[in-house]
């Protein structure tokens, strides 16, 4: 049983006790914290939408009821995607939205991810004062005569996908001339809906679907990582594709296969998409701290410039702004395409990706072999409570004081070009290491190094 609270919202195991899991009593007390929050002068709607897991449509009545005793008047999507219900925020001119999912969590998460008016997710101040609101018990709800109302509205996958379509440096003739076979895995949630009608729409010729039914019975583990595309890549070789596309469940990532039955790797997915995007609109890219540098790469090659974020969607986005940049993200897998919108969008990730393949002219695999070699190391240490975690990484700093360091998220320390990077868990007595090289030997070499080191300060 676990309850995860923080800024983008409320994560939890469906089940067991008040405050433990994810009960309809948290469930109730969080939405109505968070309708009191968002809802300023006389704005009182509320776009919701879930993906396909399980536990969905239990928690889309608790929180559509929960709203219309608000006096909220609720749009619902009702099975759809991340990006879809950002972007239906914007064009319902909405005071903000709700998204049922606990993204590349297994079948027993759900979770409810808070968006403003802009369809991005809620500042740190705003999430706060939610939870805060939840601690105080503080509420009150309509009579008969003041509820809101319910519209459940179907049409929003297809208006997001027909958006996609209308960008300029998305090129479906050149696409449908490609004759692509694409197989797709959509982990039996709402990428099954909408991924294999963008493929269509943008003229792919041939689309093999696995795990496509909307279920929400994942049929592996549904993060979109290596060691869970084994289906995939049997699938791509078998049928002799172009490439394999594997989403997560509510479709805000993203992650390719090689026709060879390779992994092309979620970090390269920003990579290739940003490379093409430079490609056709100068300007900068963005990042967080834990990504690869051979974004930074690709972007100085194509004359811009590359800046980090924390980690975290919310900060990618207010980096993005902040520079200005054209096309931004994070290395699992997610997409930030501000002339769309500003939240991660495997879609658009998707028809970007395909254009650029298109117009390369050679097999994925040789696409992935023209940008830098890099190779990140995931790594963690437990410590005891006692243990002064910021402490550890002031001492970790002045020993390095010599290396280029950002500390705008824990301390990111690098060497020509490779990189550690150590931040600190917001909840449990955990420092994770990230490191980058060319080969898997040289990242794991800084992990041992940074950990010798850590364990000489603690001892």
């Amino acid at each position: 049983m676990t309850l995860i609270k923080s800024i983008s919202g409320i994560r939890g195991t469906i089940g067991g006790s008040e405050d433990q899991g994810l009960t309809p009593l948290d469930i109730v007390k969080y939405t109505a914290a968070y309708a009191d929050t968002v809802i300023k002068g006389d704005n009182k709607k509320i776009v919701v939408g879930r993906d396909a897991r399980i536990s969905g449509l239990m928690v889309n009545q608790l929180v559509c009821g929960t709203l219309m005793s608000k006096g909220i008047d609720v749009v619902d999507l009702d099975l759809s995607t991340t990006p879809t219900v950002e972007m239906a925020v914007v064009k319902e001119k909405a005071a903000g939205g709700i998204i049922l999912t606990a993204s590349h969590n297994p079948k027993q998460w759900n979770a409810l991810k808070l968006l403003n008016n802009k369809g991005e997710f809620i500042s740190e101040k705003m999430g706060n004062k939610i939870i805060q609101k939840v601690q105080d018990s503080d509420f009150e709800f309509n009579d008969v005569d003041s509820l809101g109302s319910y519209h459940l509205e179907s049409g929003y996958i297809d208006w997001h996908i027909d958006e996609i379509l209308k960008l300029s440096i998305v090129d479906t003739s050149i696409i449908r001339k490609k004759n692509f076979t694409v197989v797709v895995d959509a982990v039996n949630s709402t990428g099954g809906i909408a991924v294999p009608k963008l493929l269509k729409k943008l003229g792919v010729a041939n689309v093999i679907e696995i795990y496509c039914e909307p279920t929400g019975k994942f049929p592996h583990n549904p993060e979109p990582l290596p060691e869970h595309l084994t289906d995939l890549s049997a699938e791509v070789v078998r049928n002799n594709a172009d490439l394999g596309i594997i989403v997560d469940p509510d479709v805000d990532r993203l992650a390719f296969v090689n026709e060879n039955g390779d992994v092309f790797g979620e970090e390269y997915t920003l990579v290739a998409v940003a490379d093409y995007v430079l490609s056709q609109t100068k300007g900068n890219t963005v990042s967080n701290l834990s990504s690869t540098r051979a974004l930074r790469d690709v972007t100085e090659k194509r004359g811009g410039m590359y800046h980090a974020s924390a980690v975290g969607e919310v900060n990618v986005v207010k980096m993005m702004k902040k520079t200005s940049a054209v096309i931004g993200g994070e290395g699992n897998g997610g997409i930030i395409l501000p002339e769309l919108h500003y939240g991660r969008d495997a879609l658009v990730g998707i028809a970007l990706f395909l254009t650029h393949l298109a117009k390369e002219n050679r097999p994925m695999s040789h696409l992935k072999a023209s940008y830098p070699n890099y190779i990140i190391s995931k790594n963690k240490i437990q410590l005891i409570p006692e243990i002064d975690v910021d402490l550890i990484l002031d001492r970790i700093k002045e020993k390095y004081k010599n290396q280029p360091i950002n500390t705008v998220d824990g301390v990111k320390i690098e060497f020509d070009t490779e990189w550690v990077h150590l931040r600190k868990s917001n909840t449990e007595p955990i420092i994770r290491i990230y490191a980058e090289g060319n080969t898997l030997s040289v990242a794991d070499s800084l992990v041992n190094k940074i950990k010798s080191d850590i364990k000489e300060l603690t001892s």
